[in-house]
């Protein structure tokens, strides 16, 4: 039973081995093009605002349009620092699952190691027990 949870483990361990840098390769291009998409829509956001602010005032004085040039890339730099926070966290945490698989794998191996090691030492001390009881009977 034990060996067959070891070897099932095992089995999937390595499946996520195969699959974590797909996984992580594809997260990276994703995350790109939902920046991308953001972006451009933002960029669209500050024009369509920029132009019907400015349609709609035309006796708009100099001063009221910069002012509102310097509002729309305020509102446009925090969201983009937003975004870089998210970009923060998604980038722990694509670490985190690309080298948990490594470290578990290394763990149940380093275990499997571990109870071999432990099997051989206990079949040492069996041997030298019965060559102590063989000795005490003759």
């Amino acid at each position: 039973m034990k060996f067959k949870l070891v070897q099932f483990l095992t089995v999937c361990l390595v499946t996520v081995l195969v699959l974590s840098p797909e996984l992580v390769v594809f997260s990276m291009v994703w995350e790109r093009h939902m920046e991308l998409v953001q972006t451009k829509s933002l960029a669209c956001q500050l024009n369509q605002s920029y132009t019907s602010e400015i349609g709609l005032t035309p006796t708009q004085d100099k001063s009221e349009q910069d002012r509102f040039n310097i509002h729309s890339a305020t509102n446009f730099v925090k969201q983009s620092l937003a975004n870089t926070e998210q970009y923060k966290i998604i980038k722990i945490l694509r670490w985190f699952f690309l080298l948990f698989p490594i470290f578990l794998g290394t763990l149940v191996f380093l275990y499997d190691r571990y109870l071999v090691y432990r099997a051989a030492v206990f079949q040492q001390q069996v041997e030298m027990l019965e060559r102590l009881w063989q000795g005490i009977e003759q």
